[in-house]
């Protein structure tokens, strides 16, 4: 195991399983964690500097912030069930959940100066997208997009990537900040897989190859990118789902293709 692959851990009080930070990541932004709760369980949280995103991985629960009240959250099993409802909470506000049924619900954060209400994010308005073509196929649900105005640093998105095919590909990189024509932004890959075994490759590395690391991901599991390129492969017969939180110093999602991949099709 690397330092850029982290694994679940049994819940903590607060139902925590995985929590990556600024600090522990070793950089500035993202923020991710996942909290597995027991029905009828209660959490609060302050969100302090931080704007939060809070994505239902499975179950159901129900949600406030602010004058938002009785937010249901979730109502898939799986989630490769279609788009989520999500719950965008602003910084220097707070946010509660009381878990309906057992269930995991992802925390997105980033840096923020809370310019901006809470916000009940529908399936309908996440939507579903194609993108690629023959094996670089995969469905894409973006939660909070860089068109969208209602954040200040997150970017969250959905990506189920069928068994044998390819997905954050072509290679492509946005770890350079050159805007327009390529962002810094810190990303991490929560990792699922429909038959909650096997596994899918994840490879992280640099034109340089001072950063060059591929991972076996299983279900749960956390991949870090804080540079360079980052394909991820679902082998055949495996369903994958990532759940991408990307966050820097300007919202824009500008990347730079692997030269020696630039004739795909992204």
């Amino acid at each position: 195991m690397t330092n850029l692959l982290v694994r679940p851990t049994k819940p903590d009080a607060d139902g925590r399983v995985l929590n990556v930070t600024p600090a522990s990541a070793g950089w500035t932004y993202v923020g991710f964690e996942v909290l597995r709760l027991a029905a009828g369980q209660t959490l609060a949280r302050e969100t302090l500097a931080r704007e939060h995103c809070l994505v239902p991985i499975s179950g159901e629960a129900v949600a406030a912030s602010g004058a938002l009240t009785d937010i249901r959250l979730g109502g898939r099993t799986s989630v490769f069930e279609g788009s989520p409802t999500s719950l965008y909470v602003p910084a220097k506000s707070s946010w509660s959940l009381r878990a309906q049924t057992d269930c995991e619900i992802a925390v997105c954060s980033a840096p923020a100066d809370g310019r901006l209400p809470a916000r009940v994010i529908p399936p309908e308005e996440v939507g579903q997208e194609t993108r690629g073509k023959g094996t670089n196929t995969r469905y894409v649900r973006n939660i909070l997009p860089d068109t969208s105005p209602h954040a200040e640093s997150l970017l969250v998105v959905e990506v189920i990537t069928p068994g044998g095919h390819w997905s954050s590909y072509p290679p492509h990189k946005h770890d350079t900040d050159d805007f327009p024509r390529e962002t810094y932004l810190e990303e991490t890959y929560y990792h699922r897989l429909k038959r909650g075994s096997g596994f899918a490759m994840q490879r992280v590395y640099t034109d340089d190859l001072s950063l060059d690391e591929t991972m076996a991901v299983h279900d749960g599991d956390v991949v870090l990118v804080p540079r360079g390129y980052h394909p991820v492969g679902a082998p055949h017969g495996f369903d994958l789902y990532y759940l991408n939180t990307m966050a820097g110093p300007i919202r824009q999602w500008k990347f730079t293709m692997a030269p020696d991949h630039a004739f795909l099709t992204f």
